[in-house]
């Protein structure tokens, strides 16, 4: 019987023998595949990410000299009343957010319950979403134009043409009139994503609630909502973030003019017409941090109006114990009294 004191040690591996044995070949064949995502990745997006905040601190042009100016640009982004006046513009596209997937939610509903037609409504809805976004401009630009589409259905309803308001010069709605195209665009999207999410969901749910005799409401509400809540949720956040960036539409449409640039269709001005390429930085800067922001407290307040509790008692069931505990505790205080 051998000793196992005396036993050999094992040896160590060369590289050459580490990089030929299987574990070897294995990181060889990860670090290959990730080296190329990892080098786009970093050339086009954080390489550009911390040029632009070096950029926010100089004033500079696209082509000449630097001068270094440090928080300047930034008090200056705050102090310009157009730049913080643009996001009071993203409020029209935050409510077209929210009737957006309002709309999907309703139409990924109806495709559910297995409607007549419901494969080509379904490309019909996804159809605008597939189109790009300066081409969705153009096509609401003449839409909305004086004596054109919209008008000439309206005119053939029986309206008069001085009756009908000026969509895109009318400062009392020519914001509503560019928020309905995004709209347009991305209640397709948002319907499929939420269609994806209710057919994961056990179709045996249904037929036992119908034969409970629940009716398609309650359907939707105890079962479809409560299963879905999470994209319901992650859509509205990520809408009412994008709504702060709106750019496609007010820059194609009508130029930022008659009260419609959005914050970025004025930084776009700044750096591109004006040649303030550090105060277009800074800019940027600010809004990355508005959205970070807004994006955080958006969660922290779905988390809380989401929150279902614990797994042993619901939310709305601590929120009933905890009143019986306090009627108790009023009624024994009242009885020693």
């Amino acid at each position: 019987m051998s000793n196992p004191a005396t036993a050999t040690p094992k040896t160590k591996k060369s590289f050459g023998e580490w990089i030929k044995s299987r574990k070897g070949q294995k990181w060889i064949v990860i670090i290959t595949f990730m080296f190329v995502p990892l080098l786009l990745l970093t050339v086009f997006t954080y390489v550009p990410f911390f040029k632009m905040v070096q950029f926010s601190f100089y004033k500079m042009k696209y082509i000449g000299p630097r001068t270094f100016v440090g928080l300047k640009n930034y008090k200056e982004v705050f102090s310009r009343s157009e730049c913080f006046k643009s996001l009071y513009v993203s409020l029209y596209y935050m409510g077209g957010a929210v009737i957006q997937l309002a709309l999907a939610l309703f139409f990924a509903t109806l495709m559910v319950f297995k409607t007549k037609g419901e494969s080509f409504f379904k490309g019909a809805m996804f159809f605008p979403y597939l189109i790009c976004g300066i081409a969705v401009g153009f096509i609401f630009k003449f839409f909305y134009a004086r004596g054109f589409v919209l008008d000439s259905i309206l005119q053939a309803l029986g309206i008069k043409l001085e009756d009908i308001p000026y969509w895109l010069q009318d400062k009392k709605i020519n914001n509503i009139s560019l928020a309905a195209t995004s709209v347009w665009r991305y209640t397709g999207q948002n319907m499929i994503l939420f269609l994806g999410a209710m057919m994961s969901v056990d179709s045996d749910l249904y037929e036992a609630a119908s034969l409970d005799g629940a009716n398609k409401w309650h359907q939707f509400r105890y079962i479809i909502l409560p299963s879905i809540k999470s994209i319901v949720v992650l859509n509205l956040i990520l809408s009412i973030s994008g709504s702060l960036s709106a750019f496609e539409p007010p820059y194609v449409i009508t130029n930022g003019t008659m009260g419609t640039g959005t914050y970025f269709v004025i930084m776009n001005r700044l750096a591109h017409e004006n040649q303030k390429v550090g105060l277009a930085c800074a800019m940027a800067v600010v809004l990355l941090a508005i959205i970070v922001v807004c994006t955080v407290a958006q969660k922290l307040f779905f988390k809380y109006a989401f929150d279902d509790g614990t797994s042993d008692e619901s939310k709305a069931a601590v929120r009933k114990r905890k009143k019986a505990e306090k009627a108790a505790r009023k009624a024994m205080k009242g009885g020693q009294a």
